[in-house]
C-alpha cells in the first residue's frame, strides 16, 4: 500500500519531549504536568464508566481527492483531506442530531449546533480545540480555522473557551501512517471519530479489481446515548458524503 500524502494537513508531528537519562540509573522519573494530570483524569472518567462500542467503515476517497485537487488548483488557499473530513462530519452530525449529544447523568443534551472538537497533539499531551458552528461554515472557513487553532494550540495560546464545549470529536492519526484505531470518548460528548490514513488498495470497483484510495473510519459511541443503529446511520451518511463531496456544498 502506498500512502497518499496531504501537504495541506493542519496536524504535524509534535516535538518530542526530551528525557535526559541519569548516568548509572535504570530509570528516569518525570513529574506530571498539569495538562497530563488533566488528561489522565478525563480518560479515567471515560474508559471506566462509559459503556463504549465501536463502528468501523471504509470510504472510497477518489472523488474527494479529485475535488481537493480542483479546489487547490483555484489558488485561493489550500484544502486538505482533513478539512474535507471535518466538514463532512459536521454536515453528517446536522443530519443525525442523536449523535451530537452530551451525557448529563440525569438527562441527555441534544445540541442544535455542531461544535466540532479536533484532537491536536502537543508536547505535553493532547488538546481539543473547538470549531464552533462547523456545520454552517464553508470548507475553506473550516480549513483556515482548523490550521489557526492547531498552530495556537501548539504555541499554548488558546483561551479556555477555545478548547471546551465541543459536541463531538474527531481524531486523525493518518499522518502517522496509522490505518485505523479506536479513540477514547471525551466526556460529556457521546461520540468520537478516529480517522486513519488514506492509502491505495486493490478493491472491487464497477465489478473489476482496481487500485483506489481508501480511508478507514472508526466511531466510538457512548451506548447510553447512541444506539448501534443510530451510530451506523451517521457513519453511513458520513461515508456517502466523503464518496460524493458535491453533497457538502448543498
Amino acid at each position: 500500500m502506498s500512502r497518499v500524502r496531504d501537504a495541506a494537513r493542519p496536524a504535524a508531528t509534535p516535538p518530542a519531549r526530551p528525557i535526559a537519562a541519569t548516568p548509572g540509573e535504570s530509570f528516569t522519573d518525570v513529574p506530571l504536568s498539569q495538562m497530563r494530570k488533566t488528561i489522565a483524569k478525563r480518560l479515567a472518567q471515560s474508559i471506566g464508566p462509559v459503556p463504549t462500542f465501536y463502528l468501523t467503515a471504509e470510504a472510497d476517497m477518489e472523488r474527494a481527492a479529485e475535488a481537493r485537487e480542483s479546489l487547490n488548483a483555484l489558488g485561493e488557499g489550500k484544502v486538505s483531506f482533513n478539512d474535507i473530513i471535518l466538514k463532512a462530519t459536521a454536515v453528517a452530525l446536522r443530519q443525525h442530531p442523536a449523535c451530537n449529544a452530551w451525557w448529563q447523568d440525569d438527562r441527555i443534551r441534544y445540541w442544535n449546533d455542531v461544535h466540532l472538537s479536533m484532537a491536536v497533539a502537543i508536547e505535553d499531551g493532547l488538546i481539543t480545540p473547538v470549531i464552533r458552528h462547523a456545520d454552517r461554515k464553508t470548507l475553506r472557513e473550516i480549513g483556515a480555522e482548523a490550521r489557526d487553532l492547531a498552530e495556537r494550540a501548539r504555541a499554548r495560546k488558546l483561551a479556555p473557551e477555545e478548547y471546551t464545549g465541543g459536541t463531538f470529536s474527531v481524531s486523525n492519526l493518518g499522518m502517522f501512517d496509522i490505518d485505523e484505531f479506536t479513540a477514547i470518548i471525551n466526556p460529556p460528548e457521546a461520540g468520537i471519530l478516529a480517522v486513519g490514513r488514506i492509502a491505495e488498495k486493490v478493491v472491487a470497483h464497477a465489478g473489476q479489481p482496481a487500485v483506489r484510495r481508501q480511508l478507514r473510519l472508526t466511531m466510538s459511541c457512548d451506548h447510553r446515548v447512541i444506539d448501534g443503529a443510530t451510530g451506523a446511520a451517521f457513519l453511513r451518511t458520513l461515508v456517502r458524503m466523503l464518496e460524493n463531496p458535491l453533497a457538502l456544498v448543498w
